[in-house]
């Protein structure tokens, strides 16, 4: 199989679970939780409650509809065009592909509620930090991803001799 073709399976793969992961949470939780209810799972450190979030990461931008379309957009246009440049240059590796296609899931993912709702839906709620959903997971987890890749990787000649500072 050409490297390619396996690239484009394992974006479209991830893109596809990530969508679908979120779709079925979201419904899941819709279908069960009125918004504002919340269950404990774990008493004040770990809840399903449900929001319908119409702001941006943080509630940000509450009731403004336009950005959340047009950001969105933008994003997954980037994050294409990201793909496709990287990938014509050959210096895209598969974690990029990864982190790349979670992002994109993600985007996906919250774009779709938008359109459908005009509103996120999201349930995981760790008390400390603001409610989010799987499509957020994704975005997070690709961007940090994305961001370990920035770092330079040590040559083996600079392990093999950070080694031997170690062991004296």
């Amino acid at each position: 199989m050409k490297r390619s073709f396996s690239d484009i399976i394992i974006c479209l793969t991830t893109v596809a679970l990530v969508v679908s992961v979120d779709r079925l949470t979201k419904a899941f939780f819709s279908a069960v939780l009125h918004p504002g209810e919340s269950i404990p799972v774990i008493r004040n450190i770990f809840h399903f409650s449900l929001v319908h979030n119409t702001g941006i990461a943080f509630g940000l931008f509450k009731d403004n509809n336009f950005v959340f379309f047009v950001i969105p957009v933008i994003a997954i246009g980037l994050l294409v065009y990201n793909v496709y440049y990287y990938h014509k240059v050959g210096e895209l590796d598969r974690l990029y592909i990864a982190a790349f296609s979670l992002i994109l899931g993600g985007a996906i993912g919250n774009l779709i509620d938008r359109m459908l709702l005009g509103y996120v839906v999201d349930f995981l709620d760790f008390r400390v930090w603001p409610v989010f959903n799987a499509a957020d997971s994704a975005i997070t987890i690709g961007a940090f991803l994305v961001l370990l890749k920035c770092f330079p990787r040590p040559k083996e000649n600079k392990d093999v001799k950070f080694k031997a500072v170690l062991k004296d």
